[in-house]
C-alpha cells in the first residue's frame, strides 16, 4: 500500500480502524482523501484477513465536516459531473463492500460526510454528532449519493425537508428517523459498540454476509430484481462448504466454525 497521509490504518483481531486524519480541517474530504480512501477500500476487498471496517474521525470535533471548499470552489461546470461520478464510484465500492462496514460518527457528518457514513451498512454516533446535508447553501445539491442514499434511510418527505433547508439535526433526532443505529455519549463508546457488532458478524459465514449484502443493496445500487438477487444468493449459498458446516453444527448442536468456502 502506497503512504498515506490523510488516512490513519490500525488492524485488530481482524477489523480494521480507518481514521481521516485532518483534524485541523475538520477530517473534510479532500481529493487526496477520496483518493486514499478509494485505495484503501480496493484493497481491504482482498485482503482475506479484514473481516470488518470502522471508519471513524480524528479528534472529537469532527466525522467529516464535508467537502474541502477551496478544491470545491474552483469546480466548473465541466469537471462537476466527473467529481461526483468519481465520488460516488467511491461510495457504492464501501456501500457494497464483502464485509461489513460501520461509521463510527463522532461530530459533525456533513455534506460529503454524512453521505460517507449513509454508505457505511451501519452508523453509530456520538450525543455530539451532527448530521446534515447544507449543499443548497452553496447552490449546488449532493453529489456523492447524498440525495439517493438519505431518501431510502429516512424517507422522501423528510429528505426533501432536510436537503432543501440545509437544517442540520442532532444525534437523538438521527436516531429518531433511523439514520443511526445507536448513540453514545463519548466517542470510546461508540468504537467499542462498533467492535462489539464486528466481533459478533465475523463469526458468521463470510461468503453468506458478503452476498447479504449484495441482497440488500441490490435495487439501489444496481436497480436489480431484488428478489431474483436474494434467489440467486440463496442458491449460491447452498453450494457453500459454509453452508455444510452450517447445518452439521445445527444437528450436532455445537458452533459452527466457518472457513469462507
Amino acid at each position: 500500500m502506497e503512504e498515506l497521509k490523510n488516512l490513519l490504518l490500525e488492524k485488530k483481531d481482524g477489523i480494521l480502524v480507518i481514521t481521516i486524519n485532518r483534524e485541523s480541517a475538520l477530517n473534510a474530504l479532500n481529493e487526496q482523501t477520496l483518493n486514499e480512501l478509494d485505495q484503501v477500500f480496493q484493497e481491504t476487498d482482498v485482503d482475506k484477513d479484514v473481516k470488518g471496517v470502522i471508519i471513524t474521525g480524528a479528534g472529537d470535533k469532527a466525522f467529516v465536516a464535508g467537502a474541502d471548499i477551496k478544491e470545491l470552489a474552483l469546480v466548473t461546470e465541466v469537471n462537476g459531473r466527473s467529481m461526483a461520478e468519481k465520488g460516488q464510484e467511491l461510495f457504492d465500492r464501501i456501500e457494497r463492500l464483502s464485509k461489513p462496514v460501520i461509521a463510527a460518527v463522532n461530530g459533525f457528518a456533513l455534506g460529503g460526510g454524512c453521505e460517507l457514513a449513509m454508505a457505511c451498512h451501519i452508523r453509530i454516533a456520538t450525543s455530539s454528532a451532527k448530521f446534515g446535508q447544507p449543499e443548497i447553501n452553496l447552490g449546488i445539491i449532493p453529489g456523492y449519493g447524498g440525495t439517493q442514499r438519505l431518501t431510502q434511510l429516512i424517507g422522501k418527505g423528510k429528505a426533501m425537508e432536510l436537503l432543501m433547508t440545509a437544517d442540520m439535526i442532532d444525534a437523538a433526532e438521527a436516531l429518531h428517523l433511523r439514520l443511526v443505529n445507536y448513540v453514545f455519549d463519548s466517542k470510546e463508546a461508540v468504537l467499542e459498540k462498533a467492535f462489539e457488532i464486528l466481533d459478533k458478524i465475523k463469526t458468521k459465514a463470510p461468503i453468506a454476509i458478503g452476498l447479504l449484502i449484495d441482497s440488500v443493496n441490490a435495487v439501489h445500487t444496481t436497480g436489480e430484481n431484488g428478489y431474483q438477487t436474494e434467489a440467486n444468493a440463496f442458491g449460491r449459498c447452498c453450494g457453500t462448504e459454509d453452508f455444510l458446516e452450517g447445518t452439521t453444527a445445527f444437528i450436532e448442536k455445537r458452533k459452527p466454525n466457518f472457513q469462507g468456502k
